[in-house]
């Protein structure tokens, strides 16, 4: 029996919806507000004009602005599948026309999702796995903030004291609270190792004797004021408030994130894994949605995770294997990093991580021995042959 594909372009306010046949010829095509009523119409007319054939829906996003459609889809038995927008763009040089509109990049994701048969389908999750994913995303976005106020103040500490900015590592709390009292290098010295040293215990920081003598140290190494040094000054303290502030919301946050891992039924296995602990675990339990039912095998989830390599075979050449392009990069994080964790404090990784060196070793011996027979440099990509 044939069915009806239907593409959503998602927006803030609006979405469009467009839906093809087998043949890829428009039945519909609408923009529509982000809200409920306007939204079972569409659905609705959708599956009128499908009058009784299967209909596949397909959405270039999985959560934030096409939430209450998804939740209405599925909550409706909807069949419904993920395309990523890096594809979507990637597939919408193929079609005629120029310009970007709605209409069109939902017409895309229609006959793409009619076409391809690799894409994911998208399940109900179990509230934990949603509210891990919201809690996850959120301290994504925390992090980020940050890294970037960290960035900037570093870059404005290195604009008035140099010295300073070298010796202080600025993702701990001690260097922090330091420049919320104490930014120029002339305030450093008046103050004095002793003084500093007590101003910098009384709020609590660890070896405040040591930070004390290192930015005493670094102050005496210049005498010179720059031009701007009082606002710069003011910069610091906020900037550094900031960081300070943005470190709180992520340690509050990583208690929710810890609390909620713990309560879901996979937790202690997904802990119990060398490397894994609560974040990277439930880093891992939004992935997936909290459970395994996508994947068929591990290596469905090594693909999905971008640690399957992919063919790229063209021609007379196969066997050429890369990097998958469509992959879930937060899931590689958690696979990458826990393995690194793992290395120090698991044998069995360790002696598997070994044994891989040893075999980069043993390449670079064939590698070498090669370039010396055939007298000639290493070259990041191969040399191009001519075709006889």
């Amino acid at each position: 029996m044939s069915r009806i594909w239907a593409g959503i372009d998602s927006g803030k306010s609006h979405h469009h919806g467009l839906a093809v046949d087998a043949d890829g010829k428009t039945l519909l095509s609408r923009r529509v507000a982000n809200d409920e009523p306007e939204l079972l119409k569409l659905i609705g007319d959708v599956l009128d004009l499908a009058d009784g054939r299967r209909v596949t829906w397909a959405i270039d996003m999985t959560g934030g602005e096409p939430a209450l459609l998804l939740a209405l889809l599925l909550n409706h038995g909807q069949e419904v599948r993920y395309i990523p927008g890096r594809l979507v763009n990637r597939a919408s040089d193929g079609y005629r026309g120029e310009g970007k509109t709605d209409a069109r990049d939902a017409y895309v994701i229609a006959d793409q999702a009619r076409m391809r048969r690799d894409l994911r389908p998208v399940r109900p999750g179990d509230e934990a796995a949603i509210e891990l994913k919201l809690l996850t995303g959120r301290r994504a976005d925390l992090v980020e903030d940050r890294t970037r106020a960290v960035n900037r103040l570093r870059g404005t500490l290195l604009s008035m004291f140099p010295a300073l900015e070298r010796a202080l590592d600025m993702t701990n709390t001690g260097p922090l609270r330091l420049l919320t009292g104490y930014q120029t290098p002339a305030a450093i010295r008046r103050t004095g190792v002793t003084r500093l040293t007590k101003w910098l215990a009384n709020r609590k920081v660890r070896g405040a004797r040591s930070l004390a003598e290192t930015a005493v140290d670094a102050a005496e190494r210049q005498h010179t004021a720059v031009p701007g040094e009082k606002t710069i000054a003011r910069l610091l303290h906020t900037l550094a408030e900031e960081v300070m502030a943005l470190n709180e919301q992520i340690a509050e946050i990583d208690k929710l994130i810890e609390g909620r891992f713990h309560d879901h039924e996979l937790a202690d296995i997904v802990e119990s894994v060398p490397g894994i602990g609560p974040i990277l675990g439930a880093e891992f339990l939004a992935s997936i949605s909290g459970s395994l039912d996508d994947f068929a095998s591990p290596d469905a989830l090594a693909a999905f995770a971008g640690l399957a390599p992919a063919p790229k075979d063209s021609g007379k050449v196969s066997g050429n294997l890369h990097r998958p392009v469509a992959y879930h990069r937060r899931l590689q994080r958690v696979f990458y990093t826990s393995a690194l964790v793992s290395i120090r404090c698991d044998p069995n990784s360790r002696k598997f991580y070994v044994q891989a060196v040893l075999a980069l070793a043993h390449r670079r011996v064939n590698v070498l021995w090669a370039l010396i027979r055939d007298r000639r440099c290493y070259q990041v990509t191969p040399p191009v042959t001519t075709p006889a």
